[in-house]
This record gives C-alpha cells, sequence and structure tokens, in this order.
C-alpha cells in the first residue's frame, strides 16, 4: 500500500462511519452546501470519484443506489477506487487533467482526499453528527487549497471566503475559508 492508498483508505473509513451514524430522519436534512441535502454530499462524492475514474477509461460498475442505501452505494464505490490505488499500473494512469498531464493516484491524493475531508464535515453538519476533524487533515487541506487556486471558487466548488471570528480554530478557518459557516 502506497501513502496515498492508506490516506484514501482512512479516509474513506471515515466518511463510510459518518454515514453509517446518520439517522434515517436525517437524510433530507439541509447541507452546508447550498441546495444539496445530506443525501445529496454522498451522492457528490461518489459521482466526483466516478468522474476521476472515467478520466482513466474506467468505472465503477454496478453501485447501488444513493437513494436507497447511501452506505452500501459509498462502499461500492470506494471499493473500486481503492482496489484502483492499491494496483500500482491503475494507480500510475495518466490522464490530461487541469493542471496537464497527471496520474490518477496523484488526482486521488490531490482532489477526492480534500473532498473526504470537507464532505465528511458537511454530512456531519447536516446531520447533528461530530464535525471535528483531524488537525492534520485540517491543514493538509488547506495547504491544498493555495494549489487549487481560482479554481477553488468556480461554480458549484466552493462559495466565496467568510470572515471566521477573533482567536477560530484553524478547522473553522478553514470553513470559513471555504465559504462555509462552521460557528
Amino acid at each position: 500500500m502506497t501513502e496515498i492508498s492508506m490516506q484514501y483508505a482512512r479516509l474513506g473509513d471515515d466518511f463510510a462511519a459518518t454515514i453509517a451514524a446518520v439517522r434515517p430522519d436525517r437524510w433530507e436534512n439541509p447541507s452546508p452546501c447550498e441546495g444539496w441535502t445530506a443525501r445529496d454530499v454522498v451522492r457528490h462524492v461518489i459521482e466526483t470519484q466516478g468522474m476521476f475514474l472515467g478520466l482513466v477509461g474506467r468505472e465503477f460498475g454496478p453501485v447501488p443506489s444513493v437513494d436507497d442505501d447511501p452506505a452500501a452505494a459509498w462502499e461500492a464505490a470506494r471499493k473500486v477506487v481503492q482496489a484502483d490505488l492499491d494496483d500500482p499500473d491503475r494507480a500510475g494512469a495518466e490522464f490530461d487533467g487541469l493542471w496537464g498531464r497527471t496520474r490518477f493516484d496523484d488526482a486521488v491524493n490531490t482532489f477526492l482526499r480534500f473532498d473526504l475531508i470537507v464532505h465528511r464535515w458537511d454530512l456531519a453538519r447536516a446531520t447533528g453528527l461530530d464535525e471535528e476533524l483531524s488537525l492534520s487533515d485540517v491543514r493538509w487541506a488547506r495547504e491544498r487549497t493555495t494549489a487549487f487556486g481560482a479554481n477553488l471558487r468556480r461554480d458549484g466548488v466552493c462559495g466565496p471566503e467568510i470572515t471566521p471570528p477573533d482567536g477560530a480554530s484553524e478547522q473553522i478557518q478553514l470553513l470559513a475559508f471555504l465559504g462555509r459557516r462552521a460557528w
């Protein structure tokens, strides 16, 4: 297992645990992502994973519906991405992306890792679960935002930055930078 594969597995487990903790009556709660429910957050994460698989000519295959079983849908989707990360040839597959020639595993590390961190918080916030992110993940995600540049503010990515309260934690500062009111 590479470092990227291990990080993806860890964050995938965290996201799965959050999904598993959602009470059935909270799936339609609004999320911090404008116009999305908690269920839509899971759908987005899965669709984004599928988009990156598509960039290297692969796909999930059959995945349960997020509408019927968000946990099973996530498990099926992440299993495919994890298998690709664990296979050196598939992990090293290249595609032409926004920043030029990119390896699949590098794209997972940059984009999907970021998605899993931020959207786990979104899902937890929407459903009243523990919102605490690890400090190392917060710092890593904040560092990644500089690499995204103006693309971070493209339509459908992150909203405008919000000014956090004085003395805000690094997590609150990150979320405010991403346009999320976390206080």
